[in-house]
């Protein structure tokens, strides 16, 4: 019987590194194109050097990057720790037709996040105009051009890196017709009642730009794909009720559609997506 990757791996660093720390090697792992990105103990840090030259090694890929703390501050970048292979870490990386320029030292990417891109794939129509408020490299911006084909699509991003690699991919994807890149914060750069659609594909805070995803609706009605962590006891209310909020000085109600979870963030908080109609209110 052939071993796994990660008993391979195993076997790889049993003569490398303390026997009873075999076990606290990352069983799983996010390869982008040809770099990967693991999360290591404090305990096997001193042995990182070696660790990355292994997992690269065993599972093809040309440099290995350590997840040390997640995604921080307004730009959302990575806290990222280079441990083994080339030092330019910008790739291709390929997902479900589409390909996607990046470097996971720079900026964020989630495979995890991969069949919610796939479902918004095809959630359009020719017909539509769409605002992307968090556009980063083109996330789902780049899927929708690509399988919807949408009238329009403004794409928002305030990250510079994450801003130049989204017009890569524009070219890269034949969407430069559809997709129109909008560089700073969308609070600011925003179109004004001008789409039939508003994506939200980020989270942290990400009710704060509520107000602007509305504002972004033609005539303040259309649909919301709104992401964000709740606590799993108070879905789908909790998030339900504060689109309402801000919906009443529009006079407009806001239906919930359909929302599903995304992945587990926290005990009892999970990363949720939420399709949202907003209408006018009956009188």
């Amino acid at each position: 019987m052939s071993l796994t990757p990660f008993k391979l791996i195993q076997k790889e660093l049993e003569t490398m590194i303390p026997k009873e720390e075999l076990n606290l090697l990352p069983k799983k792992w996010e390869k982008l194109g040809d770099i990967l990105v693991i999360k290591l103990p404090a305990s096997l840090e001193s042995f990182s050097d070696k660790i990355g030259e292994v997992y690269a090694n065993i599972l093809a890929c040309d440099a290995v990057l350590v997840d040390t703390g997640g995604i921080i501050g307004r730009f959302r970048e990575p806290e990222i720790k280079h441990i083994f292979g080339r030092k330019n870490t910008e790739t291709m990386h390929h997902e479900n037709g589409i390909s996607f320029h990046l470097d996971p030292q720079k900026i964020m990417y989630s495979s995890g996040n991969m069949k919610e891109r796939k479902r918004m794939s095809t959630i359009s129509n020719p017909s539509e105009t769409i605002v992307d408020l968090f556009a980063g490299i083109g996330y789902f911006t780049i899927p929708i051009a690509v399988y919807s084909k949408p009238k329009k699509i403004f794409a928002c991003e305030i990250n510079p890196a994450a801003f130049r690699f989204l017009k890569k991919n524009i070219l890269e994807n034949n969407v430069e017709n559809i997709v129109e890149p909008l560089h700073g914060d969308s609070k600011q750069i925003s179109p004004k009642e001008i789409a039939d659609r508003v994506v939200m594909g980020y989270f942290h805070e990400t009710s704060l730009f509520l107000e602007t995803a509305i504002n972004a609706l033609k005539d303040h009605i259309g649909i919301i794909h709104y992401h964000d962590t709740f606590s799993d006891k108070k879905i789908p209310e909790s998030p339900l009720d504060q689109i309402q909020t801000i919906c009443n000085p529009f006079d407009r109600v806001a239906y919930l559609l359909s929302h599903y979870k995304i992945k587990s963030y926290a005990p009892g908080i999970s990363h949720y997506v939420f399709d949202i109609e907003i209408k006018e209110r009956d009188n």
